[in-house]
């Protein structure tokens, strides 16, 4: 009887989890899904108080923000492809040599890894007036490869420190292995310490390309035209006249699509290419 209740009390508490969990899950995504929502709706339903919830869906908003519309979206789609696919490159070349000279050369271990780890978490504000005028007095004003600097740049502290963890894991003696072999330190880098990083490279290239791709200040502030990303470019329907909120929610909504999806296939991987050295056995 005893073992009984126990049980039914065990059970009632782990229910309780799940809908408290669910509940929490829905407050904090409530502004995607009424995004989502508004999307599809027209100008006039929008506009009804209170809310309507249940209505015919429309492919209006999104018509125009593709096709019709006075902004080239897809333009902007395509910028920032490059500019994410080509920062996370970059942070990536220049972060995994530096962190295993960090890691076995002792190269600024004491006070280069925290000065860059600290300066990441800065506000990105701070940066934009000497970074507008540098980039003006370069000729990279509204350029994809400006942008491509500032995003490698952003990234390569998070891209460091990940990378510092995951050499720590790798034993020494591969090294000197390979080192008696004959290899040199770029063959070492290539063919030892690459192929056996293979699982954090994954998660180092994810989060790097989603954090490039909701990068917003620098897109806002270094872009006027070419190089407009799609989290700037969301923006435009927001004008003088009035603000269009059906076609800025369809901006909006296709802007979190890439990402979106990038994290949930990619969360198991992640997670367990982040936990792979927790744990020595």
């Amino acid at each position: 009887m005893i073992v009984e209740r126990s049980t039914a009390v065990g059970r009632l508490i782990h229910a309780g989890r799940w809908i408290l969990y669910i509940l929490a899950a829905f407050a904090l995504n409530v502004p995607i899904l009424v995004t989502v929502l508004t999307s599809f709706k027209t100008t006039g339903q929008i506009n009804t108080s209170p809310p309507v919830w249940i209505f015919e869906p429309t492919l209006e908003n999104y018509r125009e923000v593709l096709i019709t519309g006075n902004t080239d979206f897809p333009h902007f789609i395509y910028n920032s492809i490059v500019i994410a696919s080509g920062g996370t490159l970059l942070a990536m070349v220049l972060g995994f040599p530096a962190a295993y000279a960090i890691v076995r050369q002792g190269v600024g271990r004491k006070w280069l890894l925290p000065i860059i780890a600290n300066v990441r978490a800065l506000p990105l504000i701070i940066y934009t007036i000497p970074i507008y005028l540098m980039f003006q007095f370069a000729g990279l004003l509204d350029t994809r490869f400006g942008l491509i600097l500032i995003s490698a740049l952003v990234n390569v502290p998070v891209v460091l420190v990940l990378f510092v963890g995951a050499i720590q894991e790798l034993p020494e003696e591969l090294d000197s292995a390979a080192r008696i072999d004959g290899a040199s330190t770029w063959r070492l880098l290539t063919d030892v310490v690459l192929p056996l990083s293979r699982p954090i490279l994954f998660a180092v290239a994810i989060l790097s390309f989603i954090a490039s791709w909701n990068e917003f200040v620098f897109g806002l502030i270094l872009t006027t035209k070419n190089a407009v990303p799609v989290t700037v470019g969301a923006t435009f329907f927001v004008t003088s006249y009035g603000v269009k909120w059906g076609v800025t929610a369809a901006a909006m909504t296709l802007g979190i699509v890439p990402p979106l999806v990038l994290g949930l296939f990619a969360y198991p991987y992640i997670g367990r290419s982040m936990l792979g050295g927790a744990v020595k056995g």
